[in-house]
């Protein structure tokens, strides 16, 4: 019996009866989520010493190695796992490069706290400007649908998106950030907003 394509409760049910291939399409059901997210924290903590898809092709490996140990049974419980698997992967970065010695939770805990943030921001006022009725009636996590349509933009739109509504830097901050004039990144927050409405069929 083949994954069932983008449908994650059945496959994560057929994950959980150990069916390969299932696990597999499931991760990729998140890649964009956990990329945005890794994203932000790179761009906090780390100032673009890590690329996002090496932290999230890592988290897959450590979740596929310790799916066994995952006891959920939704996409929601699935996600917050991922989060605190992403948060780890992340944590052990920060301690490399800050050169911090030995595993210190509260910095994981912080972590996980500022990765839940960031996914409730996606979920909250940017899903609720962008998105039409039938999107938040899905039953998909929100937080996952617009990090998908995000992945899709140019770009520049994604990144005064991400940089103004999940860093939360002001306009001046995000042309400094995208060494860019003032009017473009503002003429690009609006396009790009636009366009995430055309993506969701908000008109």
């Amino acid at each position: 019996m083949p994954p069932a394509a983008g449908n994650p409760e059945e496959l994560l049910c057929q994950a959980k009866s150990g069916r390969e291939a299932s696990l597999g399409a499931l991760l990729e059901l998140y890649r964009s989520y956990l990329g945005l997210l890794a994203r932000v924290e790179i761009g906090r903590r780390l100032q673009g010493k890590v690329d996002a898809s090496d932290l999230v092709q890592e988290t897959f490996l450590e979740a596929h190695r310790n799916f066994a140990r995952f006891e959920g049974t939704n996409e929601r419980q699935f996600l917050n796992w991922m989060r605190q698997i992403l948060a780890a992967r992340v944590a052990n970065l920060v301690r490399h490069y800050v050169g911090t010695q030995g595993r210190d939770v509260r910095l994981e805990q912080d972590l996980a706290a500022q990765l839940d943030q960031s996914s409730q921001l996606l979920d909250g006022g940017l899903m609720a400007e962008c998105s039409s009725p039938s999107q938040l009636a899905s039953g998909r996590e929100q937080a996952v649908l617009l990090a998908d349509a995000l992945s899709k933009l140019p770009e520049d739109y994604r990144d005064v998106i991400v940089l103004r509504h999940l860093e939360g830097l002001t306009f001046p901050e995000v042309a400094g950030r995208m060494d860019k004039t003032l009017d473009s990144v503002e003429k690009l927050w609006v396009r790009g907003l636009a366009r995430l409405r055309q993506l969701f069929g908000k008109k």
